[in-house]
This record gives structure tokens, sequence and C-alpha cells, in this order.
């Protein structure tokens, strides 16, 4: 039995994924990977997701540069969640952070702070303003 028969996709083929830099320990962002993105995934060792919002296949720094190598894959006892360790280069955020978690809610959930500096700003990152 592959471990592919054990994995739960969504009714759209998807299934959530979450990156965490291996060294730290952080989680700098999540996507969703359909079996294709998954199965590309583990033959190239660098991180490929499926956008819902553009519908389309993409590689992780593929206009950016800041790829990410795979050194882990793991799913949950569900088997409806990716834990994928990956070595980061550069910012994982299409903003420009580290972490796509770079704002904590403070107090009652009215306000909210950023909690780590920028890295790059997107024009930097991809040479056009981003959306």
């Amino acid at each position: 039995m592959s471990f592919y028969d054990k994995l739960k996709f969504n009714s759209e083929g998807l299934i959530p994924a979450i990156i965490q830099e291996q060294s730290t320990g952080r989680v700098v962002m999540m996507a969703w990977m359909n079996r294709a993105s998954l199965e590309s995934t583990i033959a190239t060792g660098k991180t490929h997701f499926w956008s819902r919002s553009r519908q389309k296949f993409w590689m992780k720094g593929e206009e950016s540069g800041n790829t990410q190598d795979v050194k882990d894959i793991a799913f949950d006892c569900d088997g409806d969640t990716l834990l994928i360790q990956v070595e980061q280069t550069g910012p994982a955020c299409h903003e420009g952070y580290k972490s796509c978690f770079f704002r904590s809610v403070e107090g009652s959930g009215d306000t909210w702070k950023t909690t780590e500096p920028q890295l790059k700003t997107p024009e930097e990152l991809y040479g056009k303003k981003q959306s």
C-alpha cells in the first residue's frame, strides 16, 4: 500500500500542507497540494503546490528564488494534513517576511502587531507590485 492511499484529499483533490523550517521548528507557511504537486515535491526535493486562487500548479521560489529544500514529509494520524520540513532560502512569505505568520493578535482581538522584520519588499522579490 502506497502512502498516498493513507491520505485524505478534500472534494477538490487538495490536502493542506504545513511548511516548517527544520532547523528552527518555525512554521513558515501553509499551502495546498494536490497529488501532482506532492509527487513533484517528492521527485524534485523542492516544494510544489496548487494555487486555489490562480488555479495553477507552482513551485515555491519559481519567481522569487526563495526555494524550499525538502528534508522530511510527514502526515498526521487522520491522513488529512501534511507536515513538510524544509530548509528555507530567503523569505517564505510573498510579502517579504521569513514566515507568513508574521502578525499576532493582541488583547481582545481588536488589534494586532507585526512580530518580525520584513526581509525584502515584494518589489525586491518579484520586481513588480504584488496585490
